[in-house]
């Protein structure tokens, strides 16, 4: 499974140079709003450093790292949802992601226009907040014109529980209550599921700041930025997009030598991965060989004949047992032989809760 997040933020927040940076692709950069007229995606491999371990072992034909793929819109204004600036045609281009990545702007540059015309960065996240809720509202009261009359004529249980939760919903957005705060059943949330609520996403606030600040105390916007993700449990990571930018165009050795000078031992993207990661409850497992060694992304909690199926709807359909050994048994043990030597391999069955770093075969018959 591919990881998606969508990249929301106003005009000239640093968007479109974090999407060049983690991309290695060319997108329209310009100090001025609406640079980025059109959606683009955008995929970078997840770094693992497990993963070249593994590669140093097995020596395998092909190396296929996990990936994350982005989507930056274009920037949002205040009054984007009744037709401001680029209106908000391009939120349902991010409908259907895991992740909403807000980019917040986080310092003071005269040179780099803004378009409120200050720097306050809780103001703007209010702003593209408010949007994605209206877009949310929009698409309830849609629906619920239809589902209304339906639900009171039938009777159907189905149908009084969509209108019941988006009732629910819309009450909550009306109050400024963004749905991933909302207890929702998992009755409810199966529900509304197909919808792909914005506001239900969860959120990562990434603070934009300047170079000079990279590996010092966090400056008053970022402290302002985090005080306001608390309320909603939401992640802030700081990172400087114009770094960003310079670390894609170096070689592995140039990037340890330039985050040193900033005191960093990762990038920023790394720690927006992690962060990610962690926010969606997401882990690695891997298979090995001579052909390939890869990397699959799976959700904790899964059991191995659900992650069998993320290789292939066969191995799920036809799974029979999972041989698994972990990362850290392999490394220790040097070799696979090794490892079953000193009992650690095992043989699972399909009720097995997979763990990060698993590394797995899998048996299956169709």
């Amino acid at each position: 499974m591919s990881l998606k997040a969508g990249i929301v933020g106003l005009p000239n927040v640093g968007k479109s140079t974090l999407f060049n940076a983690i991309t290695k692709q060319n997108i329209l950069a310009a100090n001025y709003p609406f640079a980025t007229i059109d959606p683009n995606v955008g995929v970078v491999m997840v770094p693992d450093e497990r993963l070249e371990k593994l590669n140093e072992l097995y020596h395998p034909t092909r190396l296929v790292p996990t990936s994350y793929e982005f989507t930056d819109i274009a920037g949002l204004v205040k009054g984007a949802s009744q037709g401001e600036g680029l209106g908000n045609q391009f939120l349902s281009h991010i409908r259907e992601t895991d992740a909403i990545v807000e980019v917040v702007r986080c310092f003071d540059n005269e040179n780099i226009i803004h378009v409120e015309g200050n720097i306050n960065p809780i103001r703007d996240i209010e702003t593209i907040n408010l949007e994605l809720a209206i877009a949310d509202l929009e698409g309830i009261t849609s629906r619920l014109e239809k589902i209304q009359k339906k639900a009171r004529t039938t009777k159907d249980k189905k149908d009084v529980l969509e209108l019941e939760t988006l009732q629910k919903a819309k009450t909550s957005l009306e109050k400024n209550i963004p749905l991933r705060m909302v207890d929702f059943t998992e009755e409810e949330k199966e529900c509304i599921k197909a919808f792909h609520f914005l506001t239900q996403k969860p959120i990562i606030y990434l603070a934009n700041i300047e170079e000079e600040e990279l590996g010092k105390e966090k400056n008053e916007y970022v402290q302002q930025v985090e005080e306001y993700a608390k309320k909603e449990n939401a992640k802030v990571v700081p990172l400087c997009c114009k770094v960003e930018a310079e670390l894609c165009e170096l070689d592995e050795e140039e990037k340890k030598e330039l985050l040193s000078m900033y005191g960093l031992e990762k990038s920023g993207l790394d720690h927006l991965i992690q962060a990610t990661y962690d926010l969606l409850g997401l882990a690695t497992y891997f298979t090995v060989g001579k052909d390939e060694v890869r990397a699959w992304t799976f959700r904790k909690g899964m059991n191995a004949k659900k992650c069998a199926g993320i290789i292939h709807t066969d191995f799920e359909k036809g799974f029979i047992k999972a041989e698994v050994m972990s990362y850290q048994d392999l490394m220790e043990a040097g070799n696979e032989l090794k490892v079953k030597e000193n009992g650690k391999a095992r043989l699972e069955g399909k009720d097995y809760e997979m763990q990060d770093g698993d590394i797995c075969l899998f048996r299956f018959n169709v």
